[in-house]
């Protein structure tokens, strides 16, 4: 398995083979952050993992946390590891396919809370010998970053901090306010019911468990409605558009922590929650609406955070950026 496997194939094929062997028995609950604990990655890939699994007929959801294995069996609740999904302890492809992913999340925290500074130049090299990784590592945490946003490619192909000021953060909220609700207007006939079931059933754990939820559920509901259930709009024009967003869903999360303290954590989900329920009971102008004043109340917390953030701190030095 070549390392530039999507992360969440790789999850479902080792997956897949656990559970047609019987590796994993009938009924073995399956749960997110276990999973993703095993793999080294976040939850977004398995939540893929195992969808994409529930599709094949492979598990199947349940009255409860997680799916189960197989088609038929009670509930088992058994820790899962390594070694009921036939990997080695050492195996060679898993730590290649996701040697970038242990090191991404300290790496956005880094390049975010130096974008609100200005543009700036990112060295591959240094940056490959910072964290002790190859250059081909390197390269894949970059190319993970251009995804979000958060970096880019300049004419000399070099590789660039894109800056978060007070300006970027307001237009690309504008580009969201304009676009978002277009794409949820076509997606909303189009989100399988289990999707919706699944998004609101993580919403109410969140709030349940509030103030103690950590980045990766975070990172998951937030991509719960604003990718995963936009990605269903008919029009990929606007979904292409609004990828260029998306630093925007993570980069407030980081400057909220670096203000507030590491456990900081906006409670944002009963407005998730509200819409997530209109688009249950397909009513499209109340989601549009909790859309709107969501993405407003988002845009105006944000402006106020990066200025309190500036208020509080300097610009300090990264070794794998260059001014």
């Amino acid at each position: 398995m070549a390392h530039r496997t999507l992360a969440y194939e790789a999850i479902a094929e080792a997956l897949r083979k656990a559970v047609l062997s019987k590796a994993l028995p009938e009924g073995t609950v399956l749960l997110e952050g276990p999973i993703a604990a095993i793999f080294d990655s976040s939850r977004t890939p398995v939540k893929q993992a195992l969808a994409k699994l529930e599709a094949e007929g492979h598990v199947r959801k349940f009255d409860g946390r997680g799916v189960l294995a197989g088609r038929r069996g009670d509930p088992l609740r058994l820790p899962v590891t390594r070694e009921m999904l036939e990997l080695e302890p050492e195996a060679a492809e898993y730590p290649k396919t996701f040697a970038w992913r242990g090191i991404y999340y300290d790496f956005e925290k880094t390049v975010i809370l130096r974008a609100v500074y200005g543009a700036a130049r990112i060295n591959e090299l240094a940056l490959a010998r910072h964290y002790g990784v190859g250059r081909t590592v390197a390269g894949d945490l970059l190319q993970h970053a251009a995804m979000t946003g958060i970096v880019v490619r300049d004419d000399k192909a070099k590789w660039r901090i894109n800056p978060l000021d007070e300006a970027r953060f307001r237009n690309l909220y504008e580009v969201r306010l304009l676009m978002e609700p277009a794409a949820l207007r076509t997606a909303i006939p189009r989100i399988p019911h289990e999707q919706i079931a699944g998004m609101k059933r993580r919403l109410l754990d969140a709030i349940e468990s509030y103030p103690a939820i950590d980045g990766s559920e975070l990172d998951a509901i937030e991509e719960d409605l604003h990718v995963d259930a936009l990605r269903h709009s008919e029009n990929g024009e606007l979904l292409e558009a609004l990828k260029r967003t998306h630093c925007v869903l993570v980069a407030g999360k980081h400057i909220q922590r670096a203000v507030r303290g590491p456990d900081a954590v906006d409670a944002f989900m009963d407005e998730h929650l509200g819409i997530v329920e209109a688009i249950e009971a397909q009513d499209f102008l109340t989601a549009r609406d909790r859309l709107a004043r969501h993405l407003l109340s988002s845009s105006r917390k944000a402006a106020e955070r990066l200025e309190a953030f500036r208020a509080l701190n300097s610009r300090t030095e990264v070794p794998f950026v260059l001014d």
